[in-house]
């Protein structure tokens, strides 16, 4: 694998058919879109199957002669990049399946917008310089505000437009806060910036500058309700790579910069962390109970599960890191699958309030069948994905906080309620509609979209080792970096009064 520039091909491959899509027919686009995203998808196991667990930290790089001043291509995987790939690689096809049938406007244009919202998601997990992240950071905002503004709902404008500003503004104090790192260490070279060491009263003002981008695009309570609206709004294969990828950007963002990079600041601010996603957790939870739109209620959902991957990452242990990063791979995964299976069922009846719907497993048994997999998976039911990423990530917030864990605890009961409220609407009861008994089960080209989805969620719950042994080593890294300053028990870090110092070593 020496000098084969495989993650450059894995950008150069979609970006090249997206400029080829618009030279087609809507037939030729979708031809080649999904070519091109299973050449991606081959690409990415062939990056998994060839990561050398337990060698250096960062490989596949390639990292070119600075273009002007300090800025240079520059690019390289660690354990978490990897899972993270694999996410967007294994999305990507289903999304091109999703979109088949129902988007006929536009259509090589629609397939151009996807394929290059693949090359700006894989270059931003593999970016290894931070202004070419910020490229592929922000980039990632255009395709995405034009698949929801042109291919959306009716009030498509005002979402995009709501999701373009919400996170934009929000990264604008990332980048200031970027020209000052570049200048402070004298590089913008990310694996040197991670051992670098920030003034201690600088932390803290880098610290919110990024959080200020990451909230947002997580997102965490109060800066979430631009995700309901966007979600509703876009189409199902919108939905479905905005909730699977797009939003585990903002806990990338946690992981690669603001813990390592700012440990004094994170330790010192995990209150906030905490407090922001044990209100998320309960309060989404409990506005999602009584949504009666099925893709806000799912969005809503979206909103505590990533407030579980915030609480995780800022336990600094290795049951919470692990379990935040299994939660994100978690929910890209079902939360994906859900909204495709109420594509399936929007493409049929086209409207997705939850009463005009019941009695679907008489009529869908197939369809029934997997909704029932992928709202257990969701719920945490052992077994399924779910269970592995929130049980690591609550015992590890249980080390830390007490009462963080019993009120996100809490949340994943009202979780619970509002997934079987759901299902029992939908799945159960007579079949009172007669445009509703009339639905045809799935076809077969949903059975392709909906059975390597199911079969992901149940490997990472029967056998989570293959996703925890990528990023051991580097979840150990990053364990070391803030050991130092990680709070103890309950006795959390206040504005002001000295960290904690860790007592005993971190095990295994």
């Amino acid at each position: 694998m020496n000098g084969f520039p495989i993650l450059s091909i894995m950008l150069l491959v979609p970006a090249l058919a997206a400029a080829g899509c618009l030279f087609l027919d809507a037939k030729g686009a979708r031809w080649l879109a999904l070519a091109a995203t299973m050449v991606d998808l081959a690409l990415g196991i062939f990056l998994w199957s060839n990561f050398d667990i337990g060698g250096a930290q960062w490989q596949f790089v390639e990292r070119s002669a600075p273009i002007f001043g300090q800025f240079g291509w520059a690019l390289g995987i660690d354990g978490f990049a990897l899972l993270l790939i694999m996410l967007s690689v294994f999305l990507m096809p289903i999304c091109i399946g999703a979109s088949w049938e129902s988007v006929t406007s536009r259509v090589p244009e629609y397939m151009a917008a996807f394929l290059f919202t693949e090359v700006l998601m894989i270059g931003t997990f593999a970016a290894q310089d931070l202004f070419l992240f910020y490229v592929f950071f922000e980039g990632g905002l255009i395709p995405m505000f034009l698949i929801i503004g042109i291919w959306g709902g009716a009030n498509r404008i005002y979402a995009s437009y709501k999701f373009f500003l919400y996170t934009l503004l929000g990264s604008l104090l990332m980048l200031i806060a970027m020209l000052y790192m570049a200048q402070q260490a004298g590089t913008s070279y990310i694996p040197d910036l991670l051992r670098h060491d920030f003034p201690v009263a600088a932390q803290t003002w880098l610290w919110l500058a990024f959080f200020a981008s990451f909230a947002v695009k997580m997102p965490m309570w109060p800066v979430h309700t631009w995700l309901p609206d966007a979600h509703v709004q876009a189409p199902t294969a919108g939905s479905v790579i905005l909730a699977g990828v797009l939003l585990k950007l903002g806990g990338y963002g946690f992981l690669r910069f603001s813990v390592p990079m700012f440990p004094q600041a994170s330790a010192e601010l995990t209150w906030l962390i905490l407090t922001l996603s044990a209100i998320a957790v309960i309060y989404t939870s409990l506005v999602a109970l009584v949504q009666n739109d099925m893709k806000k209620l799912i969005a809503y959902s979206s909103v505590a599960h990533m407030a579980i991957v915030t609480i995780g990452l800022f336990a600094f242990n290795r049951q919470g890191i692990e379990g935040a990063m299994i939660v994100m791979l978690s929910h890209g995964l079902v939360s994906g699958a859900l909204f495709l299976c109420v594509g399936i069922i929007y493409d049929r009846l086209h409207t997705r309030e939850i009463a005009r719907y019941g009695g679907l497993a008489i009529n869908m048994p197939r369809y029934a069948v997997f909704f029932l997999l992928f709202t257990m998976a969701s719920i945490g039911l052992p077994g399924t994905s779910g269970f592995v990423g929130e049980f690591l990530a609550l015992a590890g917030t249980y080390q830390v906080s007490t009462w963080a864990a019993l009120l996100c605890t809490t949340g994943i009961i009202l979780g619970a309620a509002y997934m079987l409220y759901l299902y029992a609407r939908v799945a159960f009861g007579d079949l009172v509609h007669q445009d509703v008994r009339l639905m045809p089960d799935l076809s077969p080209r949903e059975l392709a979209m909906l059975v390597p989805l199911g079969l992901a969620v149940l490997w990472m719950g029967v056998y989570p080792e293959s996703f925890l042994a990528p990023m051991r080593g580097d979840v150990g890294k990053l364990v070391a970096r803030v050991q130092s300053v990680k709070p103890a028990g309950d006795s959390l870090p206040t504005p002001g009064k000295p960290v904690a110092t860790l007592a005993a070593a971190e095990t295994h």
